[in-house]
């Protein structure tokens, strides 16, 4: 490798100043004759310069650097072998680190999250008893009231659309509203509705910029009330899933409302009050003070040297609060625009761990919780281990696609290694204070999860790194997923894999203790194909129609992907995007709009079915023909049915957009 040069601060009017230089005694030579204008440049200034550019050694190590004119010497800790792209040992460790807390907080929050649901003591309910009880007196609840599979639908149906229309009024009225310091005008109806749709379903898809386009008020008593209720909404449906398989011969499923209020009263809320004030106290930004307008250092000039802005403004607000349920909730709207790559929403290391940690806690405990309630433990882990199976290796595979960078940049000369002054890799769109290691955890962590938060820029990545996220949305959003949504579609897939293993040993298929049946079947095949389906059309029609088209950015695969990327986004109800794709446009508000509705509505009414149906079924023992469904055996055919799904829908349409675009860029 002949030169390093570092991109990060590579803006500058000069090519020879203020950039980063490392060159080896194999290689200064041969860079000489080079014909790269930055390697040339260099060249030519150090023709008749007798003071030494590099140190006496005989191998391809770097030893000291050229920087603005002047030779620095390299510590011995920093010398690293010209060229050479790895994952570092401290990527390695910093994902291992993240999986070791993430699995050893899975018993005692499921623990505790179990004890909710059955209705036994839990220690906060001497706290909050007293408020749960208020609650359900001022809304006329019946807390020991019972309801069946369609009345508890139609309760869920109801309260999602009066969310909805709050959000929207919300949005429409907000020029006439408090809290509005930077007088924000109304939000158009197209967007609104998108954004309305977005919040209700958990997908927090954000088409607009948060700091100039919504009010505080609108943020927080409409997007962050929704960051609660509609990730409540996601572990209600879950928990009655959970009943229709432990109860015998039942007509009833629970409680809509009392499972809303307890999962929002003694679970979400605690835990984002806590992670809220630990932010703050990381610096996350929590105000309802206007936006603060500062002098710059350095007056920016325009082309003349006339001074174009002696100050700017900086967007503050009540954003703390919205960050932890967002994070908690797996919703992943962020206050201001680039999300927790914004130093107001995410400032230091460790509030990026925890803030990552909180995109996989819930639903990964919910696995625990699962097993808890059913009476068997280890169904839960086996669960569990079968998400960690598919996650694992695209979280791998992720990191190491972006520690490789770009293949054309190496052939310009950039040295992508990793050391003590840079991160390596591919760096383009992320923050130098994370780094590749967790920019690639938090990527595949909020694509594995329904959170769709970011921390770096996906369109930004390698196609190989981008693919990762893709896929792992493609997939359902079964890997985790979101709270509650994520373990019903990922024991959908634990119906089919035992109807398919039943089926090979010629006898009727059983899930702890139920028969599964045509019924179940068919509903758990809804579940499966819908968000396919409405991704692949989707992203049909916006291929194929002008207004689609219009909104790329980006020509080729790249630009296909963009839109795939969305359609896939918003029909499993993640909220990430490839940020080349203009999207705050009637066609894709209204397309997108749909894709959410139907993505997260169309699945939960079939998972009640299967709960109702599930209820009312007596119990069967296993015998000595049932499959286990807690061994390694039953984890790898969880693993490969969920793989297999995604890989035979998904396929045709990734080898048009990341897969080309690879062996494009390998060309």
């Amino acid at each position: 490798m002949d030169i390093l040069i570092d991109l990060r601060i590579a803006f500058v009017a000069e090519p020879h100043k203020n950039i980063l230089f490392i060159v080896t005694t194999h290689s200064f030579y041969n860079m000489l004759e080079s014909n790269n204008p930055f390697v040339s440049t260099l060249a030519e200034r150090r023709r008749g310069d007798a003071s030494p550019l590099f140190g006496e050694t005989t191998d391809d190590r770097m030893d000291r650097i050229y920087f603005d004119g002047a030779i620095v010497d390299l510590p011995d800790s920093g010398l690293i072998e010209a060229g050479v792209v790895r994952m570092t040992a401290q990527g390695l460790l910093q994902m291992a680190l993240y999986l070791a807390v993430l699995v050893a907080l899975v018993k005692p929050l499921g623990w505790y999250m179990a004890r909710i649901y059955e209705g036994r003591p839990c220690g906060m309910d001497r706290v909050l008893g007293p408020l749960e009880r208020l609650i359900y007196r001022l809304a006329g609840v019946g807390a020991d009231a019972e309801m069946k599979w369609t009345t508890y639908a139609g309760a869920m149906l109801l309260f999602n659309l009066l969310g909805l229309m709050v959000v929207f009024g919300l949005q429409l009225f907000q020029a006439a509203l408090p809290l509005n310091p930077q007088g924000l005008a109304a939000v158009k109806p197209d967007l609104a509705f998108n954004t309305a749709v977005s919040f209700a379903t958990n997908t927090n898809w954000q088409s607009y910029s948060g700091e100039t386009t919504l009010s505080y008020l609108v943020q927080m008593l409409g997007l962050t009330v929704q960051n609660f209720v509609s990730a409540a909404t996601g572990m209600a449906v879950l928990v009655v899933l959970i009943r229709g398989i432990v109860r015998r011969t039942a007509g009833t499923v629970g409680n809509f409302w009392v499972d809303l209020t307890r999962t929002t009263l003694y679970i979400l809320l605690p835990l984002a009050i806590v992670l809220a004030i630990v932010l703050v106290s990381q610096g996350v930004v929590q105000t309802f003070n206007s936006y603060q307008h500062i002098e710059n250092l350095q007056p920016i000039r325009d082309a003349g040297g006339q001074v174009a802005a002696a100050t700017q403004t900086i967007a503050v607000g009540p954003a703390a609060s919205q960050v932890a349920i967002k994070q908690l909730g797996t919703n992943g709207g962020g206050f201001f625009n680039v999300n927790s790559a914004h130093p107001f929403e995410n400032p230091t290391p460790l509030s990026n761990f925890l803030e990552m940690l909180a995109i996989l806690l819930i639903p990964a405990a919910l696995c625990y919780t699962f097993g808890k309630m059913v009476g068997d433990t280890r169904q839960g882990w086996a669960v569990l281990a079968a998400m960690l199976v598919i996650f694992v290796p695209m979280l791998v595979l992720c990191a190491w696609s972006e520690s490789q960078g770009n293949p054309a940049l190496v052939k310009l000369g950039v040295d992508l290694a990793a050391s003590d002054l840079q991160a390596g890799g591919n760096m383009e769109g992320k923050e130098v204070r994370f780094g590749i290691a967790n920019s690639a955890v938090w990527a595949t962590a909020t694509t594995a999860a329904s959170n769709g938060s970011v921390n770096s820029m996906h369109d930004s990545y390698t196609p190989l790194g981008g693919l990762v996220p893709l896929w792992m949305m493609q997939l359902g959003e079964v890997i985790f997923g979101g709270v509650g949504s994520g373990l019903y579609g990922m024991l959908m897939f634990a119906i089919i894999t035992v109807f398919v293993a039943g089926l090979m040993v010629g006898r009727t298929p059983e899930y702890l203790g139920k028969k599964i049946e045509a019924f179940e079947m068919k509903m758990a095949s809804l579940v499966i194909l819908i968000p396919p389906m409405l991704v692949l059309a989707g992203t049909a029609a916006a291929v194929m129609t002008e207004s689609g088209r219009s909104a790329v950015a980006n020509g080729g695969p790249h630009g296909f992907s963009e839109i795939l990327y969305a359609f896939s986004s918003t029909s499993n109800n993640n909220g990430s995007a490839f940020a080349g794709l203009s999207t705050d446009r009637l066609f894709y508000n209204i397309a997108l709009g749909l894709a959410m509705l139907l993505g997260r509505y169309a699945l939960a009414i079939p998972v009640l079915a299967v709960a109702g149906s599930l209820a009312q079924k007596k119990y069967i023992p296993p015998s000595e023909g049932t499959l286990p469904t807690h061994q390694p055996l039953f984890v790898v055919l969880l693993a490969i049915m969920v793989v297999i799904v995604g890989a035979l829908a998904f396929l045709p349409a990734l080898a048009l957009g990341p897969i080309v675009e690879h062996l494009m860029m390998m060309g």
